[in-house]
């Protein structure tokens, strides 16, 4: 009799440890990067850290504040999201952060621009999961919005993101067909030669989504996705005479708007030179993205500002 209770006793323990086994299970996030990495933690992220500005971005965005980012050039915090950050530790340069003070703060992953994290990967992994992303095309900002919201444990809130993101550039870009087919470049540089982005750079592919044709042409090296353009002379510039010239953000004086050429080109005769923010240049967050879907609905579209919330 007694072995049968012994026996009765060890079935209930199995029976209640099954699902504490079962819930640890459920509570796994297991994912795969953009360096073909598999990617494990045993719950949710509530502290990441962010090797771009897309970290920070995706965060907020998903109601995480990280606890450490990067600088963005000279002006460390990104003008769009500094409100927000406050106080947050900054570590650095993306392409060269500070690994000391990123193990300093314990973060409990690390969201970062592959491009800039393959030599210190090791490093970064040796400190917590590393989330290594492309953030280049508009295809990389969907499935890094999505991958993160898996990471933070919000993949509702991330498809919400992505499908709002996706619905509005339909609506625009209906607008668009009616106005007509423009060229446009965009360029930046504070050299006398300006750098212009091929087709599958996000905010390029934004605008030929938009209907507009980008004069820069499409990438020789879809795979990679590097470079994101040329260097182009002003006079084949002036040759491709785009309707609508967007000048990136550069540290320097853009030197090639002093050439005796540039008067010439069609856009500047026009007024139809049009300077934006730094977020242009690494847009994949969810809340640069809509900002830039903001600026090309002001600067080049006649479309009635959208409603706080769409």
């Amino acid at each position: 009799m007694a072995n049968v209770s012994n026996r009765i006793l060890q079935i209930l323990l199995i029976a209640l440890l099954i699902p504490s086994f079962g819930l640890a299970d459920d509570n796994d996030v297991r994912l795969t990067d953009d360096r073909g990495q598999p990617l494990r933690l045993s719950g949710p992220a509530t502290r990441p850290a962010a090797i771009s500005t897309f970290g920070a971005d995706v965060a907020l965005a998903l109601g995480v504040s990280p606890v450490a980012v990067t600088d963005y050039g000279i002006q460390g915090a990104p003008e769009y999201l500094a409100d927000q950050l406050g106080e947050v530790p900054r570590l650095g340069p993306r392409h060269q952060p500070n690994l000391e003070l990123l193990s300093e703060v314990q973060p409990d992953l690390v969201l970062a621009i592959r491009r800039y994290t393959e030599k210190d990967g090791a490093q970064i992994e040796a400190i917590a999961p590393l989330l290594a992303l492309d953030l280049i095309t508009l295809e990389d900002s969907e499935r890094a919005v999505k991958l993160a919201g898996v990471a933070l444990g919000a993949s509702p809130e991330a498809e919400k993101l992505n499908a709002r993101f996706l619905n509005r550039i339909e609506a625009l870009a209906q607008h668009s067909e009616e106005a007509g087919t423009k060229t446009v470049a965009v360029l930046t540089s504070g050299s006398e030669t300006p750098f212009i982005y091929h087709d599958h750079f996000l905010p390029t592919a934004l605008l030929e989504r938009l209907g507009f044709d980008n004069v820069g042409g499409m990438t020789p090296n879809p795979d990679s996705g590097i470079p994101l353009g040329y260097r182009i002379s002003l006079e084949a510039l002036l040759e491709l005479d785009p309707d609508i010239i967007i000048l990136l953000p550069t540290n320097r004086q853009r030197a090639f708007t002093l050439s005796p050429v540039w008067p010439y080109l069609k856009a500047v005769r026009d007024s139809s030179v049009h300077e934006v923010p730094h977020y242009w240049k690494e847009g994949a967050g969810p809340i640069a993205r809509a900002r830039i879907l903001d600026d090309i609905q002001r600067l080049l579209l006649e479309v009635p500002a959208a409603e706080p919330g769409e």
